[in-house]
């Protein structure tokens, strides 16, 4: 029945519920994830009268959390990836303050190696001049070794972070799972939101999307769903998935990400998307691995270089060039999934060829198969596999053994150990290689307008590099050499007899002749210095295209431009970030102005509701007077 005084009571308990709902709204304007939230009143229902509905007062329908599902994950979304570049583009810049320095980094160092070469070919004989070339060549390997070491210690900080991110994140959907099962208890019983719990698992979720990129469903019984990277379910209802760092297949140093799940662990490293953990496995494998097998690259192509060209000159001795310097294997690692005896062995037979990845060699039930480790793009070889007639692609020959079955696989990694392996081999400036094995004179008799060239060693370990050729011309246009044969005469054409090239230019005469002998004790030569002092401005990678200088001025100017870029991205993405997080405020956030005016308002109301009651009160006690008398 409706009455007057169950009315103002009504409206009394209802501004009180307000008034307590403010108050906690007040009381958490501090608190971390906490959500705005506002009492929501209805009409209770009339009752009906002779002259129409009468109103019966008002009720508290629902305490409502105001909170956005849109905006929220617009906010996740943006922090997930603003936390990805920043830990992108601040590992980045640490590699790229490592090797862009210009007067310590390794370009200073190789033009200071050829300086010393130009030395000793300013002054051949002068042992001071090829002890600091020996010293400047020491300073390229152990800067090169020094390099190597940061990116291997850099390596381990990523996995130390990889193990961290990955118990965080297990602890965090234990966390989700968990109120996921106190809210739906809670909806269930007094068929309510829980306000506050759904608080605190939205900032658990808020907080997960730091760590990875996150996709949350809701479900009909209050709890969600939480998948991670690019779809795996980290978070089903009151079930949770544990996130664990595992041993890589190929590598046990190298940590991976598996996802624990009823039937085991499955490798998802590579699904992993956004937060702290996407920002680190994407910095190790687009910058961190990349630049290891760069910088392993150059110094493959800097010793074959040097070698090829110390091994055609002499040393001060008289004997011929031995490798200057040596450079570590191919490494070749089995995955621990074989279940075979099958092996392989890869070397290095092609450095211009040489493409900078890694690739896996995989056994199939008719052969091998090679891919690219980077984009699983199929590369074709040549050859059966055999020591004699090896597997042959992009720069290298493998050799396969054992008993392999079909899935057997191996990865193989053409540069990652050149570095470490990097020493100098020629340790006696005597045995530095300034000079070519060969020198060219005419004869003194020549009555033409001839010249010859100094020459070139094309084959060092041709047996008759150092014996004694003559070249004698029969006619103008013809010449023999060491008196067999008549060879047309071309002025400036190449000439190649025992593993050396000359050029005769211009008129010769008939019975003219040119010698190429042994240069055994030109001790004062320096000709095969000014060639070594030019091997690193000569093109030796990417197919004979690219030097060893153009190679690391090219690579620390990728590095550079990447980092700048991620760092542009990361500013980008903060602005994005601190405009979504205002947007969530604006709709989630306390505002005390707000719920000051809300106090007056409902207190307002709570009073008028009491005199209400009072002037019921009153009416009452009138009538009772009344019948009194």
């Amino acid at each position: 029945m409706a009455d007057m005084l169950s009315t103002g009571v009504s409206g009394l308990l209802a501004f009180q519920r307000s008034l307590d709902t403010t108050s906690h709204n007040i009381s958490n304007v501090n608190t971390p994830g906490y959500s705005r939230q506002r009492t929501d009143l209805t009409a209770r229902s009339p009752e009906p009268s002779g002259a129409g509905y009468v109103g019966n007062g008002v009720q508290v329908s629902s305490v409502t959390r105001l909170y956005d599902d849109f905006i929220s994950a617009q906010t996740r979304n943006s922090s997930s990836l603003f936390q990805q570049l920043d830990t992108f583009s601040t590992q980045s810049s640490r590699i790229n303050n490592l090797l862009g320095d210009s007067s310590t980094g390794l370009s200073a160092t190789l033009q200071k190696f050829a300086s010393a070469f130009q030395g000793v070919a300013n002054n051949p004989t002068s042992i001071p001049a090829r002890q600091t070339l020996l010293s400047q060549a020491q300073s390229i390997a152990s800067q090169l070794q020094s390099y190597d070491s940061s990116l291997k210690s850099l390596d381990t900080q990523v996995n130390s972070q990889i193990d961290a991110e990955t118990a965080t994140i297990s602890t965090l959907a234990k966390n989700i799972a968990d109120l996921n099962g106190k809210i739906t208890v809670a909806s269930a019983q007094y068929g309510q939101p829980p306000n506050d719990l759904l608080d605190q698992r939205d900032q658990l979720i808020d907080q997960l999307a730091t760590h990875v990129s996150v996709d949350v469903v809701k479900q009909n019984d209050g709890s969600v769903n939480v998948s991670i990277g690019t779809g795996q379910p980290l978070v089903v209802g009151q079930s949770y998935s544990k996130l664990t760092a595992g041993a890589d297949q190929y590598d046990p140093t190298r940590r991976t990400v598996l996802l624990q799940t009823s039937t085991g662990a499955a490798d998802i490293t590579n699904n992993i998307q956004g937060g702290t953990l996407g920002g680190v496995l994407t910095f190790r494998s687009q910058v961190l691995d990349t630049t290891r097998s760069a910088l392993g690259q150059i110094s493959v192509a800097l010793a074959d270089s040097v070698n090829t060209q110390h091994r055609s000159g002499i040393d001060l001795n008289g004997a011929l060039g031995q490798n200057f310097f040596a450079v570590g294997g191919v490494q070749v690692q089995a995955s621990t999934q074989n279940g075979s005896t099958g092996t392989v062995s890869a070397t290095r037979s092609n450095v211009s060829a040489l493409t900078g990845a890694d690739y896996v060699l995989t056994a199939t039930s008719t052969g091998w198969a090679l891919q690219r480790a980077d984009t699983g793009a199929a590369v074709s070889m040549t050859g059966t596999g055999t020591s004699t007639d090896p597997f042959v692609a992009d720069g290298l020959s493998f050799v396969v053994g054992g008993t392999p079955t079909a899935g057997d696989r191996f990865l193989v990694r053409p540069s990652i150990n050149a570095v470490s392996g990097m020493q100098v081999l020629v340790t006696d400036p005597t045995a530095v290689a300034a000079a070519l094995p060969i020198k060219t004179s005419a004869a003194a008799a020549n009555s033409g307008a001839a010249t010859i060239s100094s020459g070139d060693v094309l084959n060092p370990t041709n047996p008759q590099l150092q014996s004694s050729v003559d070249i004698q011309f029969l006619t103008a246009t013809t010449y023999s050499v060491n008196g067999s044969g008549s060879f047309a005469y071309t002025s400036g054409a190449n000439i190649d007899v025992n593993g050396w090239r000359v050029q005769v230019s211009g008129t010769p005469a008939a019975g003219d002749k040119f010698t190429v002998s042994s240069n055994v004790n030109g001790k004062g030569d320096n000709r095969n210095a000014l060639k070594l002092a030019d091997t690193l401005n000569k093109p030796v990678l990417n197919g004979g295209k690219t030097s060893v200088n153009d190679a690391v001025g090219q690579y620390i100017s990728t590095i550079g431009v990447q980092t700048n870029q991620a760092q542009a991205s990361r500013d980008a993405q903060q602005i994005v970030y601190n405009d979504s997080v205002s947007t969530q405020q604006s709709v989630s956030g306390v505002n005390l102005d707000e719920e000051a005016a809300n106090l007056v308002r409902y207190q307002q109301a709570y009073q008028a509701a009491a005199q209400v009651i009072k002037i019921a009160q009153t009416i009452f006690q009138t009538l009772i007077d009344a019948t009194r008398s």
